[in-house]
């Protein structure tokens, strides 16, 4: 027997202001009949397309090190760098830019998110299928 991956979960001091940001971002929609407010302790948002969950649970300790555990996004349209310069919009802070680092065309971008999360932007699919 195995298990699944039921949701990811991001430890953070604000979820609902987080779960907002991470909305934007990803494109993702509060769970039909459990809306997200302020001052809501766990708050968790849905993937449209891929039923993908993520929950926002308020801890009483701020991220003090890097995460151990990340999310790789991949722009659903468009461009990498594009997508880089959309995610800057959203008041990401840059931690890394790793474009290039094997080769024209490859690598990615390290962001972190208002809470100091950090996530990264790969090539979208058809720049990797790309020859």
């Amino acid at each position: 027997m195995t298990s699944f991956v039921s949701h990811t979960t991001v430890d953070c001091a604000n979820a609902y202001e987080l779960s907002e940001w991470w909305k934007q971002l990803l494109g993702y929609v509060d769970v039909d009949g459990d809306p997200n407010e302020p001052g809501h302790e766990e708050c968790m948002i849905l993937d449209p397309e891929s039923g993908h969950h993520l929950l926002f649970i308020e801890v009483p300790e701020a991220k003090s090190v890097k995460n151990r555990l990340h999310l790789d996004l991949r722009p659903r349209v468009g461009t990498r760098d594009v997508e880089v310069e959309r995610v800057r919009g959203l008041g990401a802070t840059e931690v890394g830019d790793r474009r290039g680092q094997y080769g024209p065309g490859t690598g990615w971008v390290v962001f972190a998110d208002p809470e100091g999360n950090e996530f990264c932007i790969l090539r979208s699919v058809a720049e990797t299928a790309a020859p």
